[in-house]
């Protein structure tokens, strides 16, 4: 790989994605994303954590900072072979003499410099430089810039102290790492040829690696060739289905519009008859009552008696005749009628159609989280295809329903995730049995309807363990912390070890005694390793890996080590419950300054807003907290003891929420209260079982609230946020 791009390499092998400029000083991040120093030491005053800008990936810096990064020096190599070729083109001066421009240009890799024939002479003449190498216009894999000692400045480092894993030159197998039992000085060549070997291997397990990611990049982008084509078909079949649709629903239209236009002439036609034949039976009986009235009132007695009994007979004819005048009996008006009613048809219209995938609706998965009245509560949903691997699909095609104990709708939203993983939302306004549906395609997943039980706040969602010595069993659990990762990690008085939970299941995930007459706080540092103090005559502050393994132990000028916090930086900041005051250490233990003497009584636990550079402790004998700043001056105190808002009972626990906002437990009478940076009471979260919060803990996205409950030998999650 190195020859290939020794051949070919372009400007992206030389320039820096923060400046877009040639690398200069090119370091490398764990992540093997690199960046010239100056850039990256901007980019951390910028962020905290870290993050690589490349990749996203969170970065932990070494001790010394950007400064402890190692060196990418095969990008300084193709530096120095971009100097060398751009060297070799006409005009371009000695970096000695300035001068030179005409002619051949060498390149020293020790001084790293570009030399004309005349100051090559002289370097080879100098006693000094003398033996330096110079190359002439050869691939990066010659220009090998030569490493010195950083202690003994002309050295050339030639040996690696396996025992430090440390770069040394042979003065320092002399001073510093004499072979022996602290030292094995090993020449470079010896250990490089193994780590070669060893990242040969490496290599050999990537490739089908490469291989397999490859073929799969190539699948999704042969899923997405066939996208359009796929979206034109099934554009087509949709078009063409609800064309029929509406050619069968405008059909049924021009039928009911031609039987209302057939009625009306039918019922016009009768009407029309009906009417003719009452129109002359009413001419005649105008034209006999007209005839009869002019007789009497204008005949005279021989007219009358010459007409009468023919008018009579005419008149009596006319209105004994049968007529049919009933109208309503031989015609209703006509009108319209809805066989299915508009809201019923637009429910059918909804189901009308549909859009086919591959997922397997009988594979899907729902897990429902614990439901807690008032609160954000949600559920996942994984849709999967036939294969049973999960899968993406379209927004439409998942519905969901839920329902209160009453049976009034509770609003759901639906939310798409990565990876075919939904996130279905509500707010529950009542506690009790809901009930939630969810479909997928029209179809009910496994297990739908399903049961969510939705307590009230005051209720832990969560409880883990119970007395005893088993595993996942807690015996006077004094305090507990919230990893990175979100798992719960416990300390235990009765049981003297730690254990490690998962913060959804409650499953223990393992567990280690820890040494220490008592073992009293935690701390979780950047890397994920515990920190455990304890109490008696052998007390410290112990740091394991999750696996329990002892890193290392820290034995501070302190009576009584109690709380403990961790900064980003790795220095601890300590309680000292005998002295009455806090340490601050680095992290070797050594004292920064200690704070708090004079206000503190019997501090207990810590938390640190770094990014307010205030430190929080609880302190059990005066039912305050009081926050530091980290030089030491005392912020502010809050609280005193009592039983109302904002008053405490013996203060152990100490956490922060990630708005800054102040979770502290009560030891004396188990609450859990929850104060504004400044000491403003907001509210109570819960009364722990037993009512003794020892210790209090956020998960990182800040949704629960973990409560080591000392007297009810358990944690309790309460939902926070």
């Amino acid at each position: 790989m190195a020859s290939k791009l020794a051949s070919d390499f372009d400007e992206q092998f030389l320039t820096c994605p923060i400046c877009m400029l040639h690398f200069r000083d090119p370091r490398v991040l764990p992540c093997l994303h690199t960046f010239c120093r100056e850039c990256l030491q901007v980019w951390a005053t910028k962020q905290q954590p870290l993050e690589c800008p490349t990749c996203r990936t969170r970065v932990s810096l070494p001790d010394q900072g950007v400064d402890g990064l190692r060196t990418n020096f095969y990008v300084n190599n193709l530096l120095d072979f971009a100097a060398v070729k751009k060297g070799s083109e006409p005009g371009v001066p000695c970096q000695v003499c300035e001068g030179g421009r005409d002619q051949t240009k060498v390149w020293c890799t020790d001084c790293a410099m570009l030399l004309c024939e005349s100051c090559t002479a002289i370097h080879r003449k100098v006693p000094v430089t003398s033996q330096h190498e110079l190359e002439g216009r050869e691939g990066p894999d010659r220009l090998q810039r030569k490493r010195h000692c950083h202690k003994h400045k002309s050295q050339e480092l030639v040996f690696f102290c396996e025992s430090c894993n440390a770069l040394v030159c042979t003065a320092c197998t002399v001073v510093d790492h004499r072979p022996g039992k602290d030292h094995n000085p090993v020449e470079i060549s010896t250990v490089a040829q193994r780590r070669r070997e060893t990242l040969q291997g490496l290599l050999e397990d990537v490739h089908p690696r490469l291989k397999e990611m490859q073929a799969s990049v190539k699948e999704v982008e042969k899923k997405m060739s066939n996208l359009n084509p796929a979206k034109e078909a099934a554009t087509d079949q949709a078009k063409a289905y609800f064309r029929q649709l509406a050619n069968l629903l405008q059909k049924r239209e021009k039928e009911i519009l031609s039987q209302i236009d057939d009625q009306c002439r039918a019922d016009g036609k009768a009407l029309q008859t009906k009417k003719e034949a009452i129109e002359f039976e009413l001419a005649g009986l105008t034209s006999a009552q007209t005839f009869c009235q002019q007789a009497v009132e204008h005949g005279s007695d021989v007219h009358i008696l010459e007409v009468g009994n023919q008018v009579q007979t005419r008149v009596e004819t006319l209105l004994a005749k049968q007529l049919d005048l009933d109208i309503e009996s031989n015609w209703s008006e006509f009108q319209f009628v809805e066989n299915t009613a508009v809201k019923d048809f637009k429910d059918e219209v909804e189901t009308l159609g549909g859009l086919k995938t591959d997922v397997d609706v009988s594979k899907c998965g729902v897990v429902v989280k614990p439901a807690v009245q008032g609160f954000q509560c949600s559920a996942s949903l994984t849709t999967v295809n036939k294969g049973g691997h999960a899968c993406v699909t379209h927004s439409r095609a998942v519905t969901t329903n839920m329902k209160d104990p009453s049976g009034e709708s509770v609003p759901t939203k639906l939310q798409m995730e990565r990876g075919g993983r939904w996130e279905i939302s509500y707010v529950p306004m009542v506690t009790g049995n809901h009930r939630l549906e969810v479909k997928v395609n029209s179809q009910e997943v496994a297990g739908s309807p399903f049961d969510v039980t939705v307590q009230d706040q005051d209720t832990p969602v969560l409880t883990i363990g119970q007395k005893g010595s088993g595993v996942g069993d807690l015996d006077g659990p004094l305090d507990v912390a919230v990893d990175t990762g979100g798992t719960i990690v416990v300390v235990e008085q009765g049981n003297q070890r730690v254990q490690i939970f998962h913060a959804d299941s409650g499953v223990c995930l393992g567990g280690f005694p820890v040494s220490g007459e008592g073992p009293y706080g935690l701390g979780v540092d950047s890397a994920g390793a515990i920190l455990v103090t304890s109490l008696g005559e052998d007390c410290a502050i112990r740091r394991y890996s999750k696996q329990g393994a002892l890193l290392n132990s820290v034995q501070p000028d302190c009576l009584c080590p109690s709380g403990a916090a961790v900064l980003q930086d790795g220095r601890m900041v300590v309680s000292d419950s005998a002295q009455g005051a806090c340490l601050i250490l680095e992290h070797d233990g050594s004292l920064i300054r200690d704070i708090g003497e004079g206000y503190l009584q019997f501090p207990s636990s810590i938390a640190v807003d770094e990014s307010r550079g205030v430190i929080y402790v609880t302190d059990r004998f005066a039912h305050k907290i009081f926050a530091f700043d980290l030089d030491g001056n005392l912020a502010l105190s809050f609280g005193r003891q009592g039983e109302n808002d904002g008053e405490f009972e013996s203060p152990a626990g100490v956490a922060l929420d990630p708005a800054g906002n102040v979770i502290a437990g009560n030891a004396g009478d188990g609450r859990v209260q929850v104060f504004e940076p400044d000491g403003s009471f907001v509210r109570n979260v819960a009364t722990a079982t037993g009512k003794s919060a020892r210790g209090v803990a956020v998960t990182p996205e800040g949704l629960y609230v973990a409560v080591a409950c000392y007297k009810g030998h358990c944690v309790e999650l309460y939902r926070y946020l």
